[in-house]
């Protein structure tokens, strides 16, 4: 794998760990906590944490509108267990397709169904800021809604 590559998985895995973390001190009954009306539930926001590495992975190949709303509707994470589970198999499976990229493949730009072109390698660091957004994102809403520190390091 690139180098490259290397260290953004590096770095994804990082802030997969962390959410993991955050994860095993939640209850089931945080997952219907939804600090806005008009904004997701803890449960809703996690799901979208562990389907991100295979969503973004299916728009970094070029995945259309269609093609994305068919997987998103494919997908339901309802417990603590499946998200931790999804979180750690779209991980690997996002690794996986990088790994088996060429150099080549890592430049190839590709556009996305609402018109934004990127390398691969530039979607791979897209993927990694999607990650790092949505962590930092369930911590302040756990912190400051919900009085839940998770009392973990975000980084290393």
């Amino acid at each position: 794998m690139n180098t490259y590559c290397k260290s953004a998985f590096n770095q994804i895995n990082i802030a997969i760990k962390k959410i993991y973390e955050i994860i095993n001190q939640l209850e089931e009954r945080d997952l219907q906590k939804r600090p806005s009306l008009d904004k997701h539930s803890i449960g809703e926001l996690l799901e979208h944490i562990a389907f991100i590495c295979r969503a973004d992975l299916h728009i970094a190949n070029g995945a259309t509108q269609d093609e994305m709303k068919n997987l998103y509707l494919s997908v339901s994470y309802e417990t603590l267990t499946d998200i931790k589970n999804g979180l750690i198999i779209n991980f690997k499976a996002l690794e996986q397709a990088y790994c088996s990229y060429s150099e080549e493949e890592l430049q190839e730009e590709i556009t996305s169904y609402w018109g934004v072109t990127y390398t691969r390698y530039e979607w791979l660091l897209e993927i990694l800021a999607h990650v790092y957004h949505h962590r930092g994102q369930l911590h302040a809403m756990l912190v400051h809604c919900y009085g839940k520190d998770p009392g973990i390091s975000m980084f290393e």
